[in-house]
This record gives structure tokens, C-alpha cells and sequence, in this order.
């Protein structure tokens, strides 16, 4: 082998290396943790795409709470007011493209993940859908934002009391941001 043939080959090898040190399609450092909270998030975002109030209610904490990212409190929400806007607002979009740009994920537990940790998870949101205008003419908004969607990993039944809910499957739950 010529020199250039080695150099090229350890080039190679060090590329897929740092290429393996993110979560795939992302530049969120990897680690089991970070890449289980955006498979949650990326569930959700699907979700969104199909217009499924069902599936995402099944994704929210039955603590979430949603502050609307104003100073007013008269528009903030809880788990029964996600289900409304969910209700209301998701089944009047039809055709609806939703992509996440993941930025940064923030976890409290690290890499082990157990009942209750939390995660913040930063997107950019670039978003479009068909909605009927008061005139009956269809409209096509595009909405850019950025995000914080906030969840915690729950085993069992969130919703059960502490000695039942402990045990079972455990998975990511939204506590807001949806």
C-alpha cells in the first residue's frame, strides 16, 4: 500500500467515526438517552403529520401544561385543554407537513434513564397545512418557530397512584411544547 492509500484509508475511518458520534440526521451528541427522547419526539412529529389527536393524547403527561409562550395566563392549558386544542384546531388542517430541526437536548438523569427524568428538547419547527378560510377558500399558512418540548420518561401508568404506577413499560411522556 502507498502512503496515500493508507492516509486515505485511516481518513475514511475517522470520518465514519465522528459520523457515528451524533444521532443520526442530527448534530445531538449521541448517547441512548438522547437518541430514545427524539425517537419520542419524532413519533410525535409523525402524529402531527397524520392529524392524530388520539395518538398524541396518548403521548401526553397527564400533568402537561402549556403556558402558550405569552405573560398573559388566560391562554394557558393543562392535559383537558390539550385535548381541546387538539380536538378543535388539529381537525381543521388537512394536509399538514411538519418537520423538526432537533438543536439541542438537555437531560437531567444523563445516559440512565429511570422513572421521572426529564428532558428539554430545542427545535426549530417549519410547518404548512390546508385550512378553510371564513370565505371557504382553502389557504395554505406556512408557520416557522422555534420550540422547547419538555417530556419525561414514565413507567407505567402515569395516571395510576405512585405504589401502582411504578413497574410496566416505561416511555417518554410530553409535559409541554406539544
Amino acid at each position: 500500500m502507498t502512503r496515500l492509500s493508507v492516509f486515505l484509508a485511516i481518513a475514511a475511518l475517522a470520518a465514519c467515526a465522528h459520523g457515528g458520534s451524533y444521532v443520526p440526521g442530527t448534530k445531538v451528541p449521541y448517547s441512548a438517552s438522547n437518541k430514545s427522547v427524539l425517537d419520542a419526539c419524532e413519533e410525535y412529529r409523525l402524529a402531527v403529520e397524520r392529524g392524530d389527536a388520539d395518538a398524541l393524547m396518548l403521548m401526553a403527561h397527564p400533568q402537561y401544561w402549556e403556558d402558550s409562550g405569552t405573560p398573559s395566563g388566560s391562554d394557558d392549558y393543562g392535559y383537558e385543554g390539550l385535548r381541546n386544542v387538539l380536538t378543535t384546531r388539529l381537525q381543521k388542517a388537512s394536509d399538514i407537513r411538519y418537520s423538526m430541526r432537533y438543536i439541542t437536548v438537555h437531560q437531567e438523569c444523563g445516559d440512565e434513564l429511570k422513572n421521572g427524568c426529564k428532558a428539554a428538547v430545542d427545535v426549530l419547527i417549519d410547518a404548512s397545512f390546508t385550512v378553510t378560510s371564513a370565505l371557504g377558500q382553502p389557504k395554505r399558512p406556512d408557520k416557522r418557530d422555534q420550540n422547547q418540548l419538555v417530556l419525561q420518561y414514565t413507567c407505567g401508568d402515569p395516571k395510576a397512584p405512585p405504589k401502582q404506577a411504578q413497574g410496566g413499560s416505561c416511555r417518554w411522556l410530553f409535559l409541554s411544547g406539544m
